[in-house]
């Protein structure tokens, strides 16, 4: 299997030594040279600066680990090739630009996973079948809370310069951050609506916002909340769910998980294995993405959901825009399995 890693930074780095870890050797380069780290680990590996040439190869799967802005230009071209796809999140800041990415998938076949790997914790896995099970309940409200402080994310790269901090590449908390906004989507349903406040309070050098307060409004009636930041030390980023038989609180530092259920008083945890780290969810997610290559397996996190999680990140822009107006979200219902709403009520 050939594969292509699109973008060079510290998540392409991790790809292109997790696809060595399970053996995929066959490995090329698309690249614009501006990545600021080492080039020790890509000695002897092909490298190319024009994507026609880089696609000529024929690449069975795509890594696109470019700055988000950045994305699109890679995935449509990738995909009309026939090339299956890892996308990071976000694919892409521009609803638009994922509709016409959609349509280049559905043209060849090709299969996309939308790079959320939470989608692979063992234990938000274990949170998913218990709240699928009923056995507490049903989710009448959940929050996230992640804050970061952004110097040190990275501390390898100067974070001035990072895609993180600017808005020409795609920036800002909301979508650097917006892990919540997919998995809080996929524990608690579908969300109608959005509400949100964001903007810049530290003194940190970027050019988009620092801190977000989102309300989510959940088909079902409940609600959630996410707070994120750039400035926040020590990290921490932990969720909490309350349901109407039992309550679940995530620590992502631990991993764990406790788990209340009402109808006995008791308390559970849910541990990842002995020998989980952070790498363990990249891991697993490189191994399911040659999985889905092959097409071994359907991919946990697609197309539609990496398009849903940006339907909510901009309607908590375009909500905080208006001072914190709900904001209905594009993509809350489904055609043949297609999420469609109001930025593509032409593909109905």
């Amino acid at each position: 299997m050939i594969v292509m890693i699109a973008g060079l930074g510290s998540i392409g780095r991790r790809h292109l030594r997790n696809l060595k870890t399970l053996g995929v050797n066959d490995i090329l380069l698309y690249r614009t040279r501006l990545s600021t780290l080492p080039e020790d680990e890509l000695a002897g590996l092909p490298v190319f600066t024009d994507l026609g040439e880089a696609l000529a190869q024929k690449p069975d799967g795509v890594v696109v680990s470019n700055p988000s802005s950045e994305h699109i230009k890679v995935a449509i071209p990738a995909a009309l090739a026939g090339c299956h796809l890892l996308i990071e999140k976000p694919l892409s800041t521009d609803l638009d630009e994922i509709g016409n990415l959609r349509k280049a998938v559905e043209a060849t076949g090709a299969r996309a996973l939308a790079g959320f790997h939470f989608r692979h914790h063992p234990v938000l896995k274990r949170i998913k079948k218990l709240l699928e099970s009923g056995e507490i309940g049903t989710v009448l409200s959940a929050k996230a809370h992640w804050g970061e402080y952004l110097p040190g994310w990275h501390p390898w790269e100067d974070y001035r310069q990072s895609y993180a901090a600017r808005k020409d590449l795609g920036g800002g908390v909301v979508n650097t951050l917006s892990h919540p906004l997919d998995y809080l989507r996929w524990l608690a349903g579908e969300v109608r609506g959005v509400s949100a406040l964001t903007g810049r309070v530290s003194s940190l050098e970027i050019d988009v916002e620092d801190n977000a307060e989102i309300t989510l409004a959940f088909e079902s009636g409940a609600f959630g909340t996410v707070h994120l930041d750039y400035y926040q030390r020590p990290a921490t980023h932990t969720l909490a769910i309350t349901c109407s038989k039992g309550r679940v609180t995530w620590d992502n530092a631990t991993g764990s998980a406790d788990v209340y259920f009402d109808d006995d008083g008791s308390w559970q945890r849910f541990e990842p294995a002995d020998d989980s780290e952070r790498n363990a969810l990249f891991l697993e997610e490189m191994r399911h993405f040659l999985a889905v290559c092959r097409g071994d397996e359907a991919p946990v996190c697609t197309l539609e959901d990496g398009f849903a999680a940006q339907a909510i990140a901009s309607a908590a822009h375009e909500s905080s825009a208006s001072r914190g107006q709900m904001v209905a979200i594009a993509g809350q219902t489904r055609q043949n399995g297609r999420i469609v709403g109001a930025q593509n009520q032409e593909e109905k």
